[in-house]
């Protein structure tokens, strides 16, 4: 199959001083996602200080469909998703974690639940792991954190915090931007009259490295942001854009 025949789909993964994790998960990526996608796969380096930047260059060397962009200093992973949705090619944009704890096989388990040549009633496919890795601290507060945003936004997702999620490129640009949008794709996806698909996904142990995030600090930017979400759905009733609704590349009309 050559690859104008291939289903077309793009990658983003946003890092942040991952040198000693990023090359295996690109390499694993390109493995396992080119021989069924037409990939363009994008490399967001988040201001990182640890020198991944060389690490990055050289992989552009041995894998030509490989984009990098880097931001001068750290601005969030919403921002670096943004920076790879604007550089993105494809009409469906997958992202993942670049610490090697996401496999690229749930991306094509996931992306088999829509048609990346087009947009239907389907606006975000949601990764959601079945058996996380991390600690029990941090469990415990995602679990608290999860049943709150729950209850108050009713989005239907039991993990958003999964870096693993497809979303058309149009719409994921449509949305309001601020810091922790990527924690809030279901609920706003939702809002806008699109559906949401959550997919069970493996979560598998860092190589090397740490989280960048600290419970304390997690937990009073998510209510911060949570309450800030709440206010702006009820602030606006948007229809879907208006773009996807009258392009040829949709199939259905959202109601």
């Amino acid at each position: 199959m050559s690859e104008n025949q291939k289903p077309p789909l793009s990658i983003i993964i946003p890092i942040y001083n991952e040198k000693e994790n990023i090359s295996d998960v690109i390499t694993e990526v390109i493995e396992k996602v080119t021989p069924l996608y037409d990939l363009d796969l994008i490399i967001i380096d988040d201001g990182s200080e640890d020198d991944v930047i060389s690490v990055l260059e050289s992989a552009k060397q041995t894998h030509p469909l490989l984009q990098v962009a880097s931001h001068p200093k750290r601005s969030g992973k919403s921002a670096a998703l943004r920076t790879g949705m604007l550089l993105a090619k494809h009409l469906w944009v997958a992202t993942m974690d670049g610490d090697g704890q996401d496999d690229p096989q749930n991306i094509l388990n996931m992306a088999e639940t829509i048609n990346t040549n087009q947009v239907n009633e389907i606006g975000l496919v949601a990764g959601n792991r079945t058996s996380r890795t991390d600690g029990n601290n941090r469990k415990i507060a995602s679990r608290m954190a999860n049943g709150l945003r729950k209850n108050l936004l009713k989005d239907n997702c039991p993990d958003t915090a999964c870096g693993l999620k497809i979303i058309p490129k149009e719409l994921f640009l449509a949305l309001p931007f601020f810091d922790a949008l990527h924690r809030y794709l279901p609920a706003l996806t939702n809002h806008l009259g699109f559906k949401t698909i959550n997919v069970p996904v493996t979560n598998r142990p860092r190589a090397s490295g740490q989280s960048k995030y600290s419970n304390i600090g997690r937990a009073f930017a998510g209510l911060f942001d949570l309450f800030g979400v709440v206010w702006l759905m009820k602030r606006t009733q948007s229809p879907a854009p208006h773009f996807l609704m009258k392009s040829s590349l949709i199939e259905k009309t959202i109601k």
